[in-house]
């Protein structure tokens, strides 16, 4: 693969440009250790919240874990089978999986990738089936000039090869919908309709579309609407400010409170991811400060 999914762009170099790894651990070592003097959160728990990995860079796995239990978080999204251990440490759920490596731009929308993708997604569900664990994540690709129609027709096919094994594993595969005008450029499915026509296709339960709230604000809007209108297809959700992919404070456009009802309206019992990336000088209060906004 050309990317690996827990560098997300490669966001992690511009975070951290400059300042060296031991810095941030040991800062966010000293903060964990005077936060755990503090109490747990106590949430409503009406929306399963988790956060990505990558979106915190300076801190180590062990160390969001904890700030995540303590927050009461369910998991940690974007974690491949290295870091099951860790969080099973923890109590944590790994709430959205990923294969060890695995790219954005080169997915299942090209037919040559299929075979190196089957034997990937092959192995990797009955790992994340054996840990417990019920979602995997998927990336379709970049369309490389291809009518989106060929792409959704060679993700149909490639995806069903492996959704036998899938639905017999009672793991289901989740791609993402990315925005292609600002982070992604050339993304397939950067509009929720064209997941929407391809999650019909597939027509199984075992697959469904991430969500992803900050990207379709970017690309479509209508972000409430859109949900309550196709809940069903969307099995996976993940947030963040726009712009820019920062806090969810006043700084940004989208008004989380009224998401989280909506997509609670729904029934809806899966998780909801924070994604986004810590600007302010206390990465962790940032996302204290998230979990409570979303908490309703």
């Amino acid at each position: 693969m050309k990317n690996s999914g827990i560098n997300r762009r490669n966001a992690i170099k511009g975070l951290a440009a400059g300042t060296s790894a031991a810095f941030f651990s040991n800062s966010m070592i000293n903060s964990i250790n005077a936060k755990e003097k503090m109490n747990n959160l106590k949430l409503k728990g009406n929306i399963k919240q988790s956060v990505c990995s990558w979106c915190f860079p300076m801190l180590s796995l062990e160390e969001l874990a904890i700030e995540g239990k303590r927050m009461g978080l369910m998991g940690i999204d974007l974690v491949n089978p290295k870091g099951f251990s860790t969080l099973k440490k923890h109590g944590l759920e790994s709430t959205l999986s990923t294969p060890e490596k695995y790219s954005l731009s080169e997915g299942w929308n090209k037919k040559e990738n299929h075979n190196g993708l089957i034997e990937t997604y092959s192995k990797v569900i009955d790992v994340v089936a054996d840990a417990g664990y019920k979602s995997l994540f998927c990336a379709s690709g970049n369309t490389f000039g291809m009518d989106i129609e060929i792409g959704i027709k060679n993700c149909e096919i490639g995806i069903k090869k492996i959704l036998s094994k899938a639905e017999k594993r009672n793991v289901t595969l989740v791609m993402e919908l990315l925005n292609s005008k600002v982070n992604h450029p050339d993304y397939m499915l950067d509009k929720s309709e064209i997941g929407i026509e391809l999650s019909k296709k597939i027509g199984s339960e075992n697959f469904k579309l991430l969500y992803d709230i900050y990207h379709m604000q970017i690309m479509e809007g209508d972000i409430i609407s859109t949900i309550k209108k196709n809940h069903q297809y969307f099995g996976h959700y993940h947030t963040a400010g726009v712009p820019g992919r920062n806090e969810l404070n006043k700084n940004q456009e989208l008004y989380y409170p009224a998401i989280m009802d909506a997509i609670l309206s729904t029934g809806f019992t899966g998780y909801v991811a924070q994604e986004f990336m810590p600007k302010g000088k206390d990465p962790i209060k940032s996302l204290e400060d998230a979990v409570i906004l979303c908490d309703v």
